[in-house]
């Protein structure tokens, strides 16, 4: 009689979901900040995002190839983390600067720990922090192609000027190539929640604590909303701080990780140095997050209580 009982090791939950199929969402979900950005700032966007994209799958795979290690090119992650940093970029950077983060953020960000799923910090942001560190004129941001240079809306807000909440939430504003345009962001946030990619708390937890905060010590709603539609706070955290192995796997873990990441940064907005804190606010939760993890433990299944 042939048993029915099959042992096995964990998992025992199968799915045809992969790591390529959920890098393919993160792309599409990008395409509407790109295009956005692209009708926005031109050719000179199309070039940022083709550079960034090249340079990360060819340093992955030829960083591959030198350690003689299995390809990984096919699972798409290179392509977002590309794609991303292209898109946290100005449109006007020089092209080298954007090969020289992209190698950084695949090489040294990703590949020296082992490769997808073993870095520590989330690669894009912390290429983007190594280029606004290392080159700093890349924090001049570029402009509509049918619009005068002017400042930013966060410099704007920095010097008691309040922008057209309209204009910040389409998008026809300075900054970097993916981050003017809170509507296009949006479109893709609904579609990774609706594909379940990622799930609501940290985005929330994220934006959330960052008007609460704004609006206490702003006092003034407009104001309020207009620092929550500038800069890269929507790209930041509906696709960067969502980053499976850089931010927690449990909602208590999300919500968390997406509330010290709002303290921070509007402590570097409204106090700091820089205009815009989005960035070194991820890459600090991102040091964080094993702590995180260890103080918000999943439940085992039929485990006892400490």
């Amino acid at each position: 009689m042939e048993s029915k009982l099959h042992i096995s090791v964990s998992p025992h939950i199968r799915s045809k979901r992969n790591t390529r199929n959920i890098m393919l969402d993160v792309i599409l979900s990008l395409l509407p900040a790109t295009a956005a950005g692209i009708v926005l700032f031109g050719g000179s966007a199309v070039a940022v995002v083709v550079t960034c994209i090249a340079a990360a799958v060819l340093s992955e795979g030829f960083f591959n190839l030198i350690i003689k290690k299995e390809q990984t090119v096919n699972d798409l992650s290179a392509v977002v983390t590309g794609l991303l940093l292209a898109l946290n970029l100005p449109a006007n950077i020089p092209l080298w600067q954007a090969v020289i983060g992209s190698v950084f953020a695949i090489v040294i960000v990703k590949c020296f720990f082992g490769g997808i799923g073993c870095n520590v910090v989330n690669p894009a942001i912390t290429g983007r922090v190594f280029m606004l560190i290392a080159f700093g004129s890349m924090a001049q941001a570029a402009f509509p192609v049918d619009s005068a240079s002017a400042a930013t809306p966060l410099v704007e807000l920095s010097q008691g000027n309040v922008p057209d909440l309209l204009e910040l939430f389409l998008g026809k504003n300075g900054g970097a190539i993916g981050e003017t345009s809170v509507l296009a962001l949006l479109i893709g946030g609904i579609y990774l929640l609706a594909r379940g990619v990622i799930s609501w708390h940290l985005p929330v937890a994220y934006i959330g604590t960052v008007f609460l905060f704004t609006l206490a010590v702003q006092g003034d709603l407009t104001v309020t909303l207009a620092y929550i539609f500038s800069g890269g706070l929507f790209i930041g955290a509906i696709f960067m701080a969502t980053d499976y192995v850089t931010s927690p796997s449990t909602p208590a873990g999300k919500l968390i990780f997406g509330i010290g990441a709002g303290v921070i940064t509007v402590l570097i907005r409204l106090w700091g140095n820089y205009p815009e804190g989005v960035s070194f606010a991820i890459l600090l939760m991102n040091i964080l997050n094993p702590f995180i993890e260890k103080w918000t433990p999943r439940k085992l299944f039929g485990g006892k209580k400490a």
